[in-house]
């Protein structure tokens, strides 16, 4: 906002002395900014993700420095809505309920289940991809009333994109700065393959993603049973 103001006030009252301004000055500043608007950190991560969100960042980062940066972010958002739609046409399935079927998803359901007062439970249902990750900030947004153990239930997520990955990594940094620990149980097939292939174990431990709730209200209760132990040695 400051920088928007100070702009303004320059096109408005010293435009006129703008053109004196070294050529070099300005090329010097759009360095700056660009590298700072660049967000490198993330590109290795970015690596780590499935070929064609690689391939997306990677059409929209050439447009921007061959061509222009409007073309580029077109491009950039057609390529992310066509693969959007792929995504979600891919999870789209028909199978038979059997009884092995049933049984074996006795374990993933939240009916018979006590969840005790030092965990709480969120779900993601549906696609988690961009365009939707704002609203994991429901888990956030009151990040000092929550219980010690936070799960994210991911059993109805159909799909997971990079752009949600980080949106995840970055939940998990917030908890994990004010030591509240968070559980992943129930992925499918899609975002259980993009988390492993993300490493996203190493953010959060791999023991704290499990392959369904009861695992996981199993797993908070040994965190919060080492949490009460270290309290009383203190």
């Amino acid at each position: 906002m400051i920088h928007s103001l100070t702009l303004l006030c320059i096109l408005l009252f010293a435009s006129p002395l703008v053109r004196f301004v070294p050529m070099a000055v300005l090329a010097g500043i759009l360095m700056v900014v660009s590298y700072n608007m660049g967000e490198w950190r993330e590109i290795p991560q970015l690596l780590k993700v499935t070929k064609t969100d690689i391939s997306v960042w990677l059409v929209t980062f050439a447009l921007t420095v061959f061509a222009d940066l409007t073309v580029a972010v077109e491009a950039g958002m057609i390529l992310a809505a066509l693969l959007f739609i792929s995504r979600v046409a891919a999870t789209t399935t028909v199978s038979q309920v059997t009884d092995g079927y049933i049984e074996d998803g006795r374990v993933h359901i939240l009916q018979d289940k006590d969840i005790p007062y030092y965990a709480t439970i969120f779900r993601i249902h549906g696609p988690f991809l961009f365009g939707a990750t704002d609203k994991i900030s429901v888990v956030t947004e009151e990040l000092h009333q929550l219980p010690p153990v936070v799960i994210l239930r991911l059993r109805n997520m159909t799909a997971l994109d990079a752009t949600g990955l980080f949106a995840l990594e970055e939940v998990a940094k917030q908890l994990h700065s004010t030591k509240r620990t968070l559980i992943l149980c129930g992925a499918r097939e899609q975002p259980s393959r993009l988390i492993h292939q993300a490493e996203f174990e190493n953010v959060i431990g791999p023991e704290n993603i499990c392959e369904n709730v009861l695992e996981a209200l199993r797993r908070a209760e040994e965190v919060y049973e080492k949490l009460e132990t270290n309290l009383e040695r203190r």
